[in-house]
């Protein structure tokens, strides 16, 4: 398991360093344009077979950008937060959200005097000032609240400066930052007077911290501290406690917070941005499993309460930090947690400070956690002039020229691991893709295919950063096509094109359809409902499978019962008004739900992690017969919920494992399961798992569909 910390002390260069811490798809119309290169001046008769195929539906909305979806930390310990330059080059890049006072500082910092005791605070650092730069960059501030060695009363005086002396509007506050690392666990970077260190002790103060807040400004949003599931210490569970570390800390405060926040880092043994990269498929999972711990303590008040990634970046090392690779994952993780949900993700850090001097693709990478130059040395060896842009930056500014605030994420497709595609449908008409050719040595070239998008005769606009660009640069005269692009190796493009006269959302005289709501469902049946709209002759409930959606369910009403589902199986699902003459608006915001088991099953499985400790579980299995009739030779199946999940070694049974599938089959000498529920079968084994580690949602017994233990 990888620790993340913070030193709460200068490093040697004055700046703190992170240590090592199917249904085929809706019809749709293709404009099929002559095949041209994106890039390398290739005429149309050299132009290379495609490569890779990207599909991108627009029927299957991802969610909403909200304003504050790009953000960066800000440190008092970095002299450079204030500059001038730091709010031109932000506000260019479309960044939303600055987080400070920084990370574990947070827990040590007290606003009203601007110290942080034990630690180094950098003059013109204060929150006026900083506020000063939230201001030019038209972004909004997300404060965290002193935890680790202040108050409520405290935190309460920080809202009323801020909100009510100051009018500065400040709406998001975090309790702490890394508390989880607080020594309850065994390591402890996070300061922390509290006596008691549980995270019962946490829930309570944040109760406390809500109450004393929103007492001042009502109209605050506090957000709680997690860790992200799959990352130490998830799954383990202190002394005393009544489990880990988020599910104590949720099953408390669900009613008095309104966000959650987690940091994420690519981590790993490998600490190369290119393994970063890679790492990022387990992101989306991560993030499902957020949901569905809130999803559990808040019921139908979840979708209330929303998810922020306030630190991202590769790892807490020092390789590959400011190279293009590190740009190129910038740009993926962004979208990547945009798409799966969060509604905020801030960059770990604008500076940070040079660490381990490496050369990368050719260029000096400064081992620094930082999107912009602090102009430090580490040795003999200096970093350019402060706010030079590193390739992070530049990732992140990428994203910003594939959607604005209010614009539609959309599912894209790629058939090759090592090209990522996003896409966004903007609020006029256009379509815009952002494709990631990871791969170093090779351009990489693509054909495009659409559902639900028309693109009209004219060439797309195309932006790319890529080897030889000092800046995004615009290439729309490169000979792009709506059908074609290619992507050079280690490097991005954003392709914008606008839709067909006459076709898409903005030709329906229909609106967007509300969000659905699950109001019940069974193991086989989920009733949704969502508000109308106007101009709706009817509604479409679309589900997603990747890039693909397939009609579910059609009505003239506002609600929907859909049936025969699988047990245990889960479902994301969009609702699309369509007019009278049947044209189809916008897709609303996505709903994603999971059947049950069935309460009249003939068997009962109890499923029971006995202890966790970051990337390995044990578990036992109890099994019970129902039935009026005696089982003998049994077998229990179950699916994992993620890849990353298996069976390492277990006892009282034989077990085989097959993908995600899991078999366990009787021992030889096993009696038979005796009926009505009168015997149990238990066996247990020890798994392990990498990313995060949710419980398999349906056992089967002998093939039937057992009820929960």
């Amino acid at each position: 398991m990888a620790l993340l910390h913070r030193p709460g002390r200068p490093a040697p260069t004055g700046h703190p360093r992170r240590l090592a811490r199917t249904a085929a798809a809706l019809a749709a119309t293709l404009a099929l344009l002559p095949p041209l290169v994106a890039a390398g001046g290739a005429s149309a008769q050299e132009v290379p077979a495609a490569d890779v195929d990207v599909h991108v539906n627009t029927q299957a909305a991802l969610g909403r950008l909200s304003d504050t979806a790009r953000g960066v930390n800000a440190a008092v310990w970095d002299s450079h937060m204030n500059d001038p330059e730091v709010a031109a080059l932000m506000k260019t890049a479309d960044v939303g959200a600055m987080r400070y006072p920084g990370g574990s500082y947070a827990d040590i910092y007290h606003w009203e005097t601007h110290t942080a005791p034990g630690g180094y605070v950098a003059p013109g650092t204060g929150f006026d000032a900083f506020m000063g730069t939230v201001r030019a960059t038209g972004a909004q501030p997300i404060l965290i609240a002193n935890y680790g060695s202040g108050t409520p009363e405290e935190a309460a005086g920080w809202v009323r400066y801020a909100n009510v002396t100051k009018n500065y509007g400040a709406k998001y506050w975090e309790i702490g930052n890394e508390i989880y690392g607080n020594g309850h666990y065994g390591s402890g970077w996070e300061h922390d007077d509290h006596a008691d260190k549980s995270p019962r002790e946490y829930a309570r103060q944040v109760r406390a911290y809500a109450a004393a807040m929103k007492a001042v400004d009502p109209t605050v949003k506090i957000g709680a501290v997690l860790t992200a599931p799959g990352n130490w210490p998830d799954g383990i569970t202190g002394e005393g406690d009544p489990g880990d570390w988020n599910h104590t800390v949720l099953s408390q405060v669900t009613d008095v917070i309104d966000f959650v926040t987690v940091h994420w880092y690519a981590g790993g043994s490998d600490t190369s941005a290119d393994t970063a990269m890679s790492r990022l498929t387990r992101l989306p999972g991560e993030l499902r499993e957020v949901r569905a711990q809130i999803d559990r303590y808040a019921g139908a008040d979840s979708p209330r309460i929303g998810i922020a990634l306030t630190e991202v970046n590769t790892n807490t090392g020092g390789a590959q930090l400011t190279a293009r690779p590190n740009g190129l994952f910038a740009a993926d993780a962004f979208m990547t947690a945009l798409e799966n949900g969060v509604f905020n993700v801030d960059w770990w850090n604008t500076h940070n400070g040079p660490g381990a001097i490496t050369t990368v693709d050719g260029e000096t990478d400064y081992g620094d956690m930082g999107m912009l130059a602090s102009g430090s040395c580490t040795g003999d060896v200096c970093q350019p002039a402060p706010n030079t842009p590193f390739h992070p930056y530049y990732g992140m500014k990428m994203t910003g020229e594939l959607g604005t605030a209010g614009d539609t994420m959309v599912a894209a497709a790629s058939s090759a691991q090592d090209l990522s595609a996003h896409a966004v449908h903007r609020r006029d008409g256009r379509l815009s893709l952002l494709l990631i050719n990871k791969n170093p040595d090779a351009a990489r070239t693509v054909d495009l295919a659409y559902a639900g998008f028309s693109p009209s005769a004219a060439a797309p606009e195309v932006s790319r950063y890529a080897r030889g660009d000092s800046d995004i640069t615009d290439v729309t005269d490169s000979g792009a096509s709506a059908s074609r692009v290619t992507v050079p190796p280690y490097g991005m493009l954003t392709v914008t094109l606008t839709p067909k006269s006459g076709t898409g959302p903005g030709a329906s005289a229909a609106g967007i359809a509300g969000t659905p709501r699950l109001e019940a469902v069974t193991d086989t049946t989920a009733r949704l409902s969502w508000a109308g709209t106007t101009g709706a002759a009817r509604y479409l409930v679309q589900e997603r499978d990747g890039a693909h959606t397939y009609l579910v369910g059609e009505t003239t009403g506002t609600s929907v019962t859909l049936r025969n589902l699988p047990p245990g199986s889960t479902h994301t699902v969009n609702v699309l008004a369509a007019d009278s003459a049947g044209r189809l608006a916008a897709p609303s915001d996505p709903l994603t739900f999971t059947t049950g088991t069935p309460a009249d099953a003939a068997c009962t499985v109890d499923y029971h992690r006995d202890t966790s400790w970051g990337n390995g579980f044990v578990a036992t299995v109890s099994v019970r017969n129902l039935s009026d009739t005696p089982i003998t030779g049994w077998t229990v199946d179950w699916d994992w919920p993620t890849d990353g999940q298996s069976v390492s070694s277990g006892w009282n049974a034989t077990f085989h494992q097959s993908g995600r599938h899991v078999r366990v089959t009787a021992p030889e000498n096993a009696g038979p399961l005796a009926p009505d529920g009168t015997s149990t079968a238990s066996f247990g084994f020890v798994g392990a798992n990498d990313g995060p580690n949710p419980d398999p949602t349906v056992f089967r017994l002998n093939g039937a569909v057992c009820a929960g233990g």
